[in-house]
């Protein structure tokens, strides 16, 4: 009964949290005239694209960014981060909602681990403020690829022996350890690096079914965009063109993407999530050696904080 009651609060908090910033979106155009039906149409397919990506573990970012700067719709680059994180903040509150909706997960489990990521991405620009950047990013790629293989090597070797795939949440020192998982996670995303292929695979290491990590990463996401989203609006770094059409489209995209996750089996989910973890340490060892992330006299790269 507890449990079922934590659970609807927090369900009942990001109700609220879309309600809220639905309303503030609302205050902030009409107080300052501004169209965000412009482009509706490029903004659409872009949202659907970005954010049914986003929703399957891939993330929003990247692709936003490439897809802005093909179709103009974003043509300074100051503005990205705000853009990005105003315009997908609504559909990654709906992906929370979603999963914790149709997934089972254990509150402690859920709360715990989000809670840490968020105190983590908190401290982080303190504590990563002289760490080399693309140093970490190797070195994250590398773990996450070393991390797919040794989960390919469990598959073929001993499929179905994950005994514990039926349980909803970690418990004991596992759960201290996933503790303690997330908050670096937390730390990693004030360098812009992502949540939820590490969390993917954590899970999956853990013998639990990946699906148990959707509500945790999603709701990881969506407790940081909104304490930053409000911000963004108010620092006028928000390029409005497309704006309404990124979230209709953000929003269909993220029903589809339940849709289909929710009707993967166990095996293809994994295979799923085996290509998204070797996707995405690819392209951290990748986007490390480019010229355009170089570190800034502070060490950071000029980049967002965000969850993806």
């Amino acid at each position: 009964m507890t449990e079922t009651l934590l659970l609807r609060g927090i369900q009942l908090i990001l109700v609220l949290a879309m309600i809220s910033i639905s309303l503030y979106f609302i205050y902030y155009i009409k107080k300052n005239r501004i169209n965000p039906f412009k482009r509706f149409f490029t903004g659409l397919w872009i949202g659907f694209i970005t954010d049914a990506l986003d929703t399957v573990g891939i993330g929003s970012f990247a692709t936003s960014t490439t897809l802005f700067k093909l179709t103009k719709l974003v043509e300074d680059d100051r503005k990205l981060p705000a853009t990005m994180t105003a315009a997908h903040v609504l559909p990654v509150l709906l992906q929370s909602l979603c999963f914790i909706l149709v997934v089972k997960v254990e509150p402690l489990t859920l709360i715990a681990m989000a809670s840490a990521a968020f105190i983590g991405a908190f401290f982080g620009s303190h504590i990563t403020k002289n760490w080399h950047a693309p140093t970490v990013q190797r070195i994250l790629g590398s773990l996450l690829i070393i991390a797919a293989i040794i989960t390919v090597f469990r598959m073929v070797t001993n499929p179905g022996s994950d005994i514990t795939s039926s349980s909803h949440g970690l418990h004991g020192i596992w759960l201290v350890l996933g503790i303690v998982f997330n908050f670096v996670i937390g730390v990693l995303m004030t360098m812009g690096l992502g949540n939820y292929a590490p969390e993917l695979i954590f899970f999956s290491l853990m013998g639990l079914s990946p699906t148990v990590a959707m509500p945790v990463m999603m709701l990881d996401a969506a407790m940081i965009m909104t304490a930053s989203s409000t911000q963004f609006i108010k620092s006028g770094r928000v390029n409005w063109d497309g704006f309404f059409g990124l979230v209709v489209g953000g929003i269909i995209g993220v029903i589809v993407a339940v849709l289909f996750l929710t009707n993967l089996n166990l095996n293809s989910l994994k295979l799923l999530v085996v290509f998204i973890v070797l996707f995405t340490g690819g392209m951290l060892i990748r986007s490390s050696f480019k010229k355009s992330l170089e570190p800034n006299h502070n060490g950071h790269l000029h980049t967002k904080l965000n969850s993806k």
